[in-house]
């Protein structure tokens, strides 16, 4: 898989790092795969970088993905809605 960086522009307002990215594979790729590359890249923690989108279009290997990295956990706990799994997996 090859990770290509397509826009990056840094969100000053919610103290974010936005980055437009796409990916050549042969099956759509994880979040979790997408998650350690884009934090080995940018040389942050996976925990501070959250997916927003994977898109690919039919028959085609590229897929477009949207993304935001944090500077912290905290401020991306902040910023972040929670999907219900992850408010029931905090309170346990």
């Amino acid at each position: 898989m090859t990770l290509k960086i397509i826009e990056e522009k840094h969100n000053a307002l919610f103290g974010r790092k936005e980055v437009k990215a796409s990916i050549e594979s042969k099956t759509t790729p994880s979040r979790k795969e997408i998650t350690e590359m884009l934090a080995q890249k940018f040389s942050v923690h996976a925990d501070h970088v959250k997916i927003t989108k994977i898109a690919g279009s039919f028959g085609s290997k590229v897929f477009t993905i949207l993304a935001s990295i944090y500077s912290s956990k905290e401020e991306k706990n902040i910023v972040e809605l929670k999907k219900k799994k992850e408010t029931a997996v905090a309170a346990a």
